[in-house]
């Protein structure tokens, strides 16, 4: 994994994997967003993932190629405006070569100036609504065949990121399988334990094998099962999330010397709650953080579609103020 320079001369990147290796901090604490969705609003740009390439095969070299160069684009600004330390890409081009040209236009255009990871989640996460009782019932009744199938699917995401490591200019991960709701997981501790927290040891193990992170993402109140989440060993848990009453202080105090912690100001008071609320959202997170290092300042979730553009800017405001460490490791308020 990447080798840090001295903290003078830091890159975000470097920023970022010191925080994931929970390596004593210095300046400012690393700080991104799982998506960013508000690029419209930002710059006058579609996000990545609104835009659909159904006649992809269709397009001549020129178009394609022009749709590249303007999706590395948006990414790299958003990374350059709000000062993010990692850029999470979302490859909606068909074909893994093109997600392999897309890391490529990012490096082109900013070196290995920021941290680039991708989802890479085998595990299975809540179900939707249209099928929630078959695959509950499938887990209950064909435990075996679940099994078979969680370590066919995990064999697979490590196939593909061996593929992609020889390739190069990917960083890691970002697990994105959500396991929890507001009031608890979706399996039980016990089911966690036997269908999810296995594979994924196996898969953030695959990856730190190959050179790569991995970011636990998952909402909701992990509370139950934070335990088996950072036996998993993840570099980090994302998102930490407050409507789920998961407390960055008490997660800090108990597991932070473990995993690293991205979060966690209050998605729900950005979008309704005043700019005071949201200002002590951001500060708690901060002050709960930051001691010590292995933490990387965001939202509870990700900026997304609907969310005031005013308000996340407030909070990056925040962050670029009080988000400091001096010279010796230490936050600036304390």
């Amino acid at each position: 994994m990447g080798s840090q320079g001295s903290s003078e001369s830091m890159t975000p990147r470097q920023s970022f994997i010191n925080a994931l290796e929970r390596k004593p901090p210095r300046g400012r604490a690393p700080h991104f967003e799982l998506v960013f969705y508000l690029t419209m609003e930002a710059f006058g740009k579609l996000h990545p993932t609104h835009r659909h390439f159904g006649q992809w095969g269709q397009m001549s070299e020129s178009e394609k190629r022009l749709h590249r160069e303007d999706i590395a684009d948006v990414y790299v600004q958003t990374a350059d405006h709000y000062e993010h330390s990692a850029i999470f890409i979302h490859p909606n081009i068909p074909g893994e070569d093109e997600t392999f040209r897309l890391i490529d236009l990012i490096r082109e255009k900013s070196g290995d100036r920021y941290f680039i990871m991708m989802h890479g989640d085998p595990t299975y996460a809540i179900p939707d609504g249209h099928n929630m009782v078959e695959f509950t019932t499938w887990l209950y009744e064909h435990m075996d065949e679940a099994k078979a199938e969680s370590a066919r699917r995990t064999q697979a995401f490590l196939d593909t990121a061996e593929r992609f490591a020889k390739h190069g200019g990917l960083d890691g991960y970002a697990l994105c399988a959500d396991y929890c709701f507001n009031t608890g997981p979706f399996l039980s501790p016990d089911m966690f334990g036997e269908l999810i927290t296995p594979y994924l040891a196996q898969v953030i193990a695959g990856y730190r094998d190959l050179g790569l992170y991995s970011i636990k993402h998952t909402d909701g109140n992990i509370m139950p099962i934070i335990d088996q989440l950072v036996e998993a060993k993840p570099d980090a848990l994302h998102s930490l999330d407050p409507q789920g009453g998961v407390d960055i202080a008490y997660v800090k105090e108990t597991y932070g010397d473990r995993v690293t912690l991205c979060g966690n100001v209050n998605c729900g008071l950005i979008q309704t709650g005043t700019d005071e609320e949201v200002i002590e959202s951001a500060r708690y997170c901060i002050r709960h953080g930051m001691p010590g290092g292995g933490y990387i300042y965001c939202t509870s979730n990700c900026a997304y579609t609907g969310m005031p553009l005013e308000r996340y800017e407030l909070i990056h405001r925040i962050w670029k103020e009080e988000a400091v460490y001096d010279d010796d490791g230490k936050p600036i308020w304390v």
